[in-house]
């Protein structure tokens, strides 16, 4: 068993000069950080007081889930010789912050990659490919909810 250590920082960013006496005297910005990598910049959602051109917690669960997804799924079609020449996914996380027991818990994430192979590829493999990446996925593997895809494909011309 190899163990993998993912080290970063979040950094809050958001003290206006009075810390948070109140719900309303502090802003909810944070910077991610990491050695060798680019800063991002985070935020709450909007609906929680956050700066919308920030990344927030629920965009970034998004994003790793189609990320981690991508990236198996290409693996797996190299490894079985189909050619991918684009990929881009518009991918949507739902949210449910109704329950007061559960208060703000992503419900489901759908992905929807929009593959285009090469000409010639085989396109049952390459649709089949895409339920092997969702087992390999280490995001849908640690998530508590769905994660569905929902693949288009095209060739190549």
């Amino acid at each position: 068993m190899t163990i993998h250590q993912y080290d970063l920082k979040i950094r809050w960013i958001g003290n206006t000069g009075e810390g948070t006496q109140t719900y309303q005297s502090y802003q909810r910005d944070f910077v991610i950080e990491s050695e060798n990598k680019p800063a991002i910049s985070g935020s709450a959602d909007p609906a929680y007081r956050g700066d919308p051109r920030r990344w927030n917690p629920e965009d970034l669960m998004v994003a790793a889930a189609s990320a981690c997804h991508k990236l198996w799924y290409l693996h797996l079609c190299a490894v079985n010789h189909i050619c991918v020449v684009d990929y881009v996914d518009h991918a949507c996380g739902f949210m449910d912050d109704a329950h007061a027991e559960k208060r703000g818990h992503m419900t489901h994430i759908v992905l929807k990659p929009h593959v285009i192979l090469k000409a010639g590829a085989n396109l049952d493999l390459a649709n089949q490919l895409h339920e092997q990446a969702h087992h390999e996925c280490m995001i849908a593997n640690s998530v508590n909810f769905p994660i569905m895809c929902e693949a288009s494909f095209k060739f190549e011309g």
